[in-house]
């Protein structure tokens, strides 16, 4: 694919070169969060200090020292990523800007590709839904990333299978065995209190972030059909102008919100609502910005 026009090159023509420079400076903090001690040559023996990887402890020279010690390792010098992407038909359903949910998810995953591409980091890919599972290996390089978006964007129908994130994560969890930063995205309703079981271990491997999403009302724009998170949903026009019913229907919506939020908080899971591509970035960079916690 030409360079001008591929979408690695779209995505550059609309970040300015200061919301790379600090999006790729937080990534760099998720680098040295991930691999501090989990690189492949070692490297020196010291303390352990709260926060480290209980795995890297040396019991053999702990007894010695009568102190715990740890084994600590070169870092790898670069960092993998997981696009682990929810491709029911809920994505291809409306956001809250009138577009499908599906281009604003396609955008994220290219923001992500493009990012790596520059910083030379290596990108894997799990998608799919209750019907449908793709896999691809971590690899570096632009027709990697192109190759990748080109899958993604291919899997995005309205008449496509419900989602299942358990699916996702229980390949990742299965195939991908380096510690990883796994960036899920799906829409705002997930992950649901099913999924909770699979993403607490998904996050004791991995770090992880989720990417949702907002869901478009029906009551938004009472002048069109609101297409619903799982199907096609016919409301009255009269009733979707309805002041008392848009009022319940965006308090229904943000308690929802709230059941997901309290849910990730509990497994320690930093995440972000975008409801547009042009909101995608700024979130993108406090989700990345609030994930840079790194264990020296």
């Amino acid at each position: 694919m030409a360079t001008s026009t591929s979408r690695l090159a779209k995505v550059r023509a609309r970040l300015d070169l200061p919301t790379v420079r600090r999006a790729a400076g937080l990534l760099e903090g998720r680098h040295r969060s991930i691999y501090s001690g989990h690189g492949q040559d070692f490297d020196e023996m010291a303390l352990y200090e709260f926060g480290d990887d209980i795995s890297d402890i040396d019991w053999k020279a702990s007894a010695s020292t009568g102190a715990p010690v740890i084994r600590r390792f070169v870092r790898d010098s670069n960092l993998a990523m997981v696009l682990a992407l929810d491709t029911g038909r809920n994505m291809s359903a409306t956001a809250p800007d009138g577009g499908p949910k599906a281009q604003i998810a396609v955008f994220a995953a290219e923001v992500i590709c493009y990012l790596a591409r520059t910083r030379g980091d290596m990108v894997a890919l799990v998608a799919g839904d209750s019907e449908r599972i793709v896999q691809i290996p971590a690899r570096g390089g632009g027709q990697h990333m192109e190759m990748l978006l080109r899958r993604i964007d291919a899997m995005f129908d309205l008449e496509g299978p419900p989602s299942d994130l358990n699916r996702v994560f229980d390949r990742i969890l299965t195939w991908f065995t380096r510690r990883s930063l796994v960036v899920v995205i799906t829409d705002e309703a997930r992950p649901e209190p099913e999924h909770e079981l699979s993403l607490k271990r998904l996050r004791t491997r991995h770090e992880v972030m989720v990417l949702r999403v907002g869901d478009a009302l029906p009551t938004d724009h009472p002048d069109k059909v609101i297409d619903d998170v799982d199907g096609h949903l016919e409301i009255p026009e009269f009733l979707r102008s309805r002041k008392d019913l848009a009022a319940e229907a965006h308090d229904v919506a943000e308690r929802r919100r709230q059941d997901v939020d309290a849910m990730l908080r509990r497994q320690g899971v930093e995440s972000v609502i975008a409801n547009s591509e042009d909101e995608l970035i700024d979130r993108m960079i406090d989700i990345l910005r609030r994930q840079k916690r790194v264990r020296g």
